[in-house]
């Protein structure tokens, strides 16, 4: 059973209101989750093929390379969340470092993708230099910015809505690298597949500081933890551990990203290699990617009908079926291939709006319980886990890649194909159904919500703060 933290904050005089939150506001925040996925989604669909089949470099290194950047990447996101916990400045706790981190991770990114003539260790180290300093780029500014999704209202309701705004300028920003990318490093390479990915980034770079700048220059932080909040880091992290909602949901981010991850960087090698179909991999991308923006912007109108836990447990059980399905599809039925790929894309939309609003749920959750608010790092805790996945994942794939036979822009063997196919079929299926079970044991449920909602309420009045 929860229980109550007693208020003990003295009355003081009565700050002013601040200004409501509009949809300009939502979209000007969405910004920049549509910049940072410029990126993100650049290395997560195209990345490890990069390095395989352009910079030369074997699927089991460079699936290595990628998990361990991605591991010490990760490990650095809590201690970057209890310091903006405790950065304050007068553009707030968590815009500044959104701006900082502009310049750096674009120069950075086409830094990753630029292909110097090096022997094969020295590309290993280019690679291994490049992408971990592009990663913590990533991180100085994603892991404030993902905060700012529990800061910018008391309302739970609208802060749902604010996450799916916010996943569908990440959804969009994927469409824009998945229909794109492939085009544009055939405009700039012109030929040179190598020069056209440098140049692609160059240009994702350029937006990609103008969306964040946006979003910096747009946005205002309202929720801030009580002025006579004496915390320190242990603490926080002390706190976290104690957050039962924050846990399974840290397990869950884990599970889900092997789904997302794994089934979406074979998707190049699916159609080059399996289908035979590389001309229709960026429109398989796109086809995949413009369904889960809408299931995104959905989330809230599902949301009327469901709680976010059955909504939750609806689409993994649906995107599990559907991936253990495709196993099943002759490689010569690119129409089947297609429309089951749409069907899933489309089940996943809601998981990203419905987890990072259960993030900011369980903050709320922790201030309720603890007297005390962190909330950049409960979400750079969050981070952590999904980047773990992620960067699993993506060793997987190398793994079961070099484990099978696969030889880069070759004919593949039978195994090699079975195992590509494994690889955006039955492994995230059943990655996918595992979600949906452990999401059961979730209890923060709207009834509590609302309990915790209307005492954290009366607390800031208390303290003259609301």
């Amino acid at each position: 059973m929860l229980s109550r933290t007693p208020v003990t904050e003295s009355q003081t005089a009565k700050p002013p209101a601040q200004k409501p939150l509009h949809w300009p506001e939502m979209a000007r925040f969405a910004a920049g989750d549509m910049g940072y996925c410029l990126y993100w989604k650049t290395f997560e669909m195209f990345l490890l093929i990069f390095y395989t089949d352009v910079f030369g470099i074997p699927a089991l290194t460079a699936g290595t390379m990628l998990v361990v950047t991605r591991v010490l990447d990760a490990a650095i996101d809590p201690f970057l969340g209890i310091v903006a916990d405790r950065t304050d400045t007068r553009f707030g706790k968590f815009r500044p470092y959104v701006l900082a981190s502009a310049i750096p991770l674009a120069v950075l990114g086409v830094l990753t993708f630029t292909t110097p003539d090096l022997s094969p260790s020295g590309k290993v180290l280019w690679a291994y230099a490049t992408y971990m300093a592009t990663m913590l780029a990533y991180t100085l500014g994603n892991i404030p910015y993902g905060a700012m999704l529990g800061v910018i209202t008391h309302d739970v309701r609208k802060r749902s809505t604010l996450s799916a705004m916010k996943l569908v300028g990440a959804n969009v920003g994927g469409i824009v690298v998945a229909l794109c990318t492939l085009d544009l490093v055939a405009y700039f390479g012109a030929g040179d597949k190598a020069k056209g990915w440098q140049w692609t980034m160059v240009a994702y770079g350029v937006v990609l500081i103008a969306l964040l700048v946006t979003t910096f220059a747009g946005v205002t932080e309202r929720v801030r933890p009580s002025p006579t909040q004496k915390t320190s880091a242990k603490q926080d992290v002390a706190d976290l551990f104690r957050n039962g909602p924050w846990m399974l949901l840290f397990v869950i981010g884990f599970i889900v990203m092997l789904t997302i991850a794994i089934r979406g960087g074979t998707t190049a090698y699916l159609f080059k290699y399996y289908m035979h179909r590389e001309d229709l991999t960026q429109w398989a991308l796109a086809l995949t990617t413009i369904p889960l923006t809408i299931g995104a912007a959905l989330t809230p109108l599902f949301l009327r009908f469901f709680t976010k836990k059955q909504l939750f447990t609806i689409c993994m059980v649906v995107v599990g079926v559907l991936c253990i399905t495709v196993y099943f599809i002759p490689p010569e039925n690119v129409a089947a291939m297609l429309i089951i790929s749409v069907a899933i894309s489309f089940a996943l939309g809601p998981k990203s709006p419905l987890t990072w609003a259960m993030y900011a749920d369980s903050a709320d959750f922790s201030e309720w319980k603890n007297g005390r608010r962190a909330t950049a790092l409960i979400f750079s805790a969050a981070t952590f886990g999904v980047k773990f996945g992620g960067a699993v994942a993506q060793w997987v794939v190398g793994l079961l890649l070099t484990l099978t036979g696969y030889v880069p822009n070759q004919l593949q063997s039978a195994e090699a194909l079975n195992g590509i196919l494994l690889l955006t079929s039955i492994i995230p299926g059943v990655c996918a159904l595992l979600s949906a079970i452990v999401i059961q044991v979730y209890r923060l449920d709207a009834g509590k919500l609302d309990i915790i909602q209307k005492d954290l309420q009366d607390r800031r009045i208390a303290r003259g703060e609301a």
